[in-house]
């Protein structure tokens, strides 16, 4: 009689582990609580599902955060190539766009899962939807688990139900505990890639103003620990947008009174570039308010905040402003001050940091150090990368490896 398998999650290091183990000739069920697969792959991208990037896989580990060694094996067994030579051969076609970020030709996430599906049906994997596991025991060898009223029998079991991002996709962290009950140590969860809170008294007046190539630095005990270049946004509860998700990423273990953020709105020119360029528009404004003399260096909504900011009478002529007004407003575009308040829930995170330890899993196989035939794939474990594809391609790679180890 052959040995029956069981994944579970039907994400994307599920789908790949399972349709890796059929491709084997393995008797393998995908166990999904969803009424479909892939629901997180859905929204991924902006809907559209950045696959995953493109840069040479050795240039990949520079933008994992979280134990990038214990990916070695997984990234090189299972390429970002090959994820994308897999989907073509499923009949996606596929572009690459800025960042080396790989997206569908179609710029739909839902031909993603289309192509996905398609490899899952070419492998011979059964697949049960809407199945929420309620719990898994290892007794005499083999995994019982619980769906609802109904027990099932496995030799083998891949676990790959992601982390606690995105609940509403069903992350819902139940792997994590299934994992801890199996005796499995778990790294604290906390949110990766997530929004910023503010504090500040401005934030309903800056609400939706988008910003684009400003740099985003962050101060621990007033010591420079973080940067990240780009295009962000002001929210209603403070700060969003690419730069804000990847710096939340390398603050989150400092996040408390000691944490400070500042923005460059100018980062291209230095302090002395930047003190020219307001002698240039002061004299060209001479005798204009100082709140009506910067719009052609500043967007209007900012301004007075920013003159506020520099402790500046906004009523004053520029040409009334000395020489120690215009070194403050100078540092202020320099580094405008954010009041740091905590990130968004977990919830709302892109991805969970954190999650079963690393140590307790064999990097080669991706199989428990504690369990036998128990084997851990994606978002589940302690590892976390920055936006951009890569925490996708740790899903595949992951998977594969699981896959092909069983």
């Amino acid at each position: 009689m052959s040995e029956k398998i069981a994944v579970i999650g039907g994400g994307p290091a599920g789908i790949i582990a399972a349709g890796t183990i059929g491709s084997r000739g393995k008797d393998v069920v995908l166990i999904e609580k969803n009424e479909k697969i892939g629901k997180k792959l859905f929204i991924t991208g902006k809907g559209r599902c950045n696959i995953t990037n493109a840069a040479p896989i050795e240039e990949l580990f520079d933008y994992i955060n979280t134990n990038k060694n214990f990916l070695y094996s997984s990234l090189y067994s299972f390429t970002n190539e090959n994820i994308i030579e897999l989907l073509e051969s499923m009949g996606l076609k596929t572009k690459i766009e800025r960042g080396n970020r790989v997206f569908p030709q179609s710029d739909k996430s839902s031909d993603v899962i289309k192509a996905l599906e398609k490899f899952l049906n070419k492998n011979n994997v059964k697949i049960m939807l809407s199945a929420n596991v309620n719990n898994i025991v290892y007794n005499n060898n083999k995994f019982i688990i619980t769906i609802g009223e109904d027990k099932f029998e496995y030799d083998k079991v891949v676990i790959a139900t992601g982390g606690v991002s995105y609940p509403a996709t069903g992350s819902t962290g139940d792997g994590i505990q299934f994992a801890k009950r199996m005796g499995h140590n778990i790294i604290p969860l906390k949110p990766s890639l997530v929004p910023i809170e503010l504090d500040n008294e401005w934030i309903k007046d800056l609400q939706g103003v988008s910003l684009r190539n400003v740099q985003l630095n962050a101060y621990y005990r007033n010591k420079l620990i973080k940067e990240e270049f780009g295009e962000m946004i002001f929210t209603h509860f403070g700060i969003s947008g690419p730069i804000v998700l990847s710096i939340s990423n390398g603050i989150n273990k400092h996040a408390n009174k000691d944490l400070k953020l500042k923005i460059d709105f100018k980062p291209a020119l230095s302090v002395e570039k930047l003190n020219d360029r307001i002698l240039r528009d002061f004299e060209l404004y001479s005798k204009k308010q100082l709140k009506n003399a910067l719009n052609d260096l500043l967007l209007q909504k900012l301004i007075p905040w920013v003159i506020k900011s520099s402790l500046i009478d906004p009523e004053k002529t520029v040409n009334q402003i000395t020489k120690e007004e215009r070194m403050n407003l100078v540092q202020t575009i320099k580094g405008f001050p954010l009041k740091f308040k905590g990130f968004r829930p977990i919830k709302e995170a892109i991805v969970t940091s954190g999650g079963i330890s690393t140590k307790e899993i064999n990097p080669s196989t991706m199989e428990s150090k504690i369990i036998p035939n128990l084997y851990f794939a994606g978002e589940v474990i302690d590892v976390d990368a920055l936006t951009g594809g890569y925490n996708l391609q740790i899903a595949y790679s992951t998977g594969y490896l699981a896959g092909m180890s069983i």
